[in-house]
Formats: structure tokens, C-alpha cells, sequence
């Protein structure tokens, strides 16, 4: 099924995903959305949140692990950590819909680029809200918020796969269950590759 660019995600959408999900994806599945229209009009805002967010409160309160003394991290490093995050959060939505892009002729989903940027990107805004917590950075009040944010994300992405991509609950489960697989296993790399990198030295000297 290939769309014809038309409409545009609109600032009820987001706010009805919050309160009224199934509007918001009705809406959505109305939507003909091209893929720079979705890059340049949203996700590049939402990708700068979290970095901001991380950037501001590392440079006002330090990182708290736990009932010790906060952890500063100089100017340039936190720069550099706060730069990889908004490319990695970039990497993340673009992937991503690569990858449900690619699957959608499986499930006999919608072959639009567009719309499945756009249907990961409002999936994600329960997690973009979330981590506002970046601005007091404690670890187990960061872990507290945004548990529950990525649990109601992956509930918006088996409730609304289907509906915007207009196949079946069966199918939209299945290719929902696929996506978070990858998912999982990008999110995991990224760990591994992210102490690796520390182990061997690259990475900022901590000063308390």
C-alpha cells in the first residue's frame, strides 16, 4: 500500500495520545505524512529534549548515584556525552522506522516512510515527557519515572501499530513484538558498546 503525501501531524494529536489514544491514532492513520515533514517538524524536537534535559541538570545538580556526594562532570565532556545522546536518540527514530518500514510488506502494512517515522515518533512522546527527570539527574528517580513511561510506550505501540498501519490486531501484535526485538537488541548493543568504550579509556574523567 504506498500513501500519497498529505496532512501533517498536528499538536492535537499529541495532546489527544495522552488522553485519548485511540483518537490520536485514528487521526494519525488519516494522515499521508512525508518523512523529512516528520524529521524537521518533530523529531528532531524531541530528540534535543532528553540531552537538554541531561545537559542542564548534570551542569546544575551532578549526577547522584546513590546517598553520596553528587558526580560534576566537566564542561567539555558533558558537551561531548550530551552530543552523542541527541545523535543516538536521532539513530533510535530513524532506525527504527527504517526497520518497521522494511517489515511492513511482511504484515501487509503501509509502505510509507513517513508514517511509520511519524507512528514512532508519538509512540516515544510518553518517554521524550519522561525524561524531563534529566533535570535533577538521581539514578533511582530517573529509573522511577521513566520505567512507567516505557511500559505506556509499548503499550501505544501495540495498541496503535495496527490502527496506523491498517492491518489486523494479529498482525499489528506480531510486527509490534518484532520491532521491540530489535529494539531490545539496539538498546542492548548500545550498553555494551558504551562500557566498552569506558574500559578502554574513551570516555570523560569523572571529578566529585
Amino acid at each position: 500500500m504506498i500513501d500519497k503525501p498529505s496532512g501533517s501531524i498536528s499538536p492535537v494529536t499529541l495532546l489527544w495520545l495522552f488522553f485519548r489514544p485511540g483518537h490520536a491514532f485514528a487521526d494519525l492513520a488519516e494522515k499521508r505524512p512525508t518523512g523529512p515533514a516528520v524529521f524537521f517538524r518533530l523529531v528532531l524536537w524531541m530528540a534535543l529534549v532528553p540531552p537538554l534535559a541531561a545537559y542542564v541538570g548534570t551542569k546544575l545538580f551532578g549526577w547522584r548515584l546513590g546517598a553520596g556526594d553528587p558526580i560534576f562532570i566537566p564542561d567539555t565532556p558533558l558537551l561531548l556525552i550530551c552530543i552523542s545522546y541527541f545523535i543516538a536518540m536521532l539513530f533510535g527514530f530513524l532506525s527504527s522506522a527504517i526497520v518497521a518500514q522494511w517489515m511492513a510488506s511482511t504484515y501487509g502494512a503501509r509502505l510509507s516512510f513517513g508514517i511509520h517515522l511519524a507512528l514512532i515518533s508519538i509512540v516515544a512522546a510518553p518517554l521524550i515527557v519522561g525524561s524531563l527527570i534529566h533535570l535533577y539527574p538521581q539514578v533511582f528517580l530517573n529509573v522511577l519515572v521513566l520505567v512507567p513511561a516505557l511500559i505506556w510506550s509499548m503499550y501505544l505501540l501495540y495498541a496503535g501499530l495496527p490502527v496506523v498501519l491498517k492491518i489486523s490486531p494479529e498482525r499489528g501484535m506480531l510486527m509490534a513484538s518484532s520491532l521491540i526485538g530489535y529494539l531490545l537488541v539496539a538498546a542492548v548493543s548500545l550498553l555494551g558498546l558504551t562500557a566498552y568504550l569506558w574500559v578502554i579509556g574513551i570516555g570523560p574523567r569523572v571529578g566529585v
